[in-house]
């Protein structure tokens, strides 16, 4: 059960990848677009945007909107989903990030994600670390892996709000609602100001503080 679930996510993960990496049009054909905020997105250079989890489509769509406005997206992702056959070894190849939280190795992950910000890449993070359980769909409290990185590298976080993935593919579900064709929003906000906790990356508390202040932000976007 658990391996049919893994192989679907790590499934719709690399589809997003090269459906719009290679043809858009296969996306459009499925989605209806409602894009608001992207000249927020910096053109160039390293970034974190984040974004609240509604649904295992959501790195397809939410790809689909960064590359349509010329940025190529790497993500923090499940480990479990790196171990599937064939498709880990095509998610790791494509520059995504494995994070086994909770574990010796989860240090890792976070290297390999200040590694890719130093290389000026744009970095996608959903900071509940999981998909919503909240009943109405709303945001739950981020993970701090967030807030440590922003802390650490200096480099701005961008807040983003999606709706509508979740008619595609409601949240733990396995099926999927392709038609009719589902209107996808995303809203992107301006970078945020951590300026108040900067140089506080090693502070347990301002780290938390960081991590609830960037789930706030996005949740003021819905």
């Amino acid at each position: 059960m658990r391996s049919t679930i893994a192989y679907g996510i790590a499934l719709f993960f690399v589809l997003g990848i090269f459906s719009c990496k290679n043809d858009p049009a296969q996306v459009n054909a499925l989605t209806k677009k409602d894009w608001r905020g992207a000249e927020n997105l910096p053109k160039s250079g390293a970034a974190i945007v984040v974004c609240n989890h509604l649904s295992y489509v959501d790195p397809l769509t939410f790809t689909h909107f960064l590359y349509n406005n010329g940025r190529a997206p790497r993500y923090l992702g499940k480990e479990s989903v790196f171990r599937v056959p064939i498709i880990g070894r095509v998610i790791r190849g494509a520059g995504q990030i494995p994070v086994s939280r909770e574990s010796k190795d989860a240090v890792k992950g976070l290297e390999h994600a200040i590694a890719v910000l130093k290389a000026g890449h744009l970095l996608g993070v959903y900071p509940e670390g999981t998909l919503t359980r909240d009943e109405s769909l709303w945001p739950m409290r981020a993970k701090t892996g967030v807030a440590r990185l922003a802390l650490i590298t200096g480099a701005p976080v961008i807040p983003c709000a999606s709706w509508g993935p979740e008619k595609v593919l409601p949240p733990y579900s396995k099926k999927l609602r392709l038609f009719p064709r589902t209107k996808i929003s995303v809203l992107m906000g301006t970078p945020l100001n951590l300026d108040p906790w900067k140089g506080r990356e090693s502070d347990a508390q301002a780290i938390e503080e960081v991590a609830d202040f960037i789930m706030d932000e996005i949740t003021k976007l819905l």
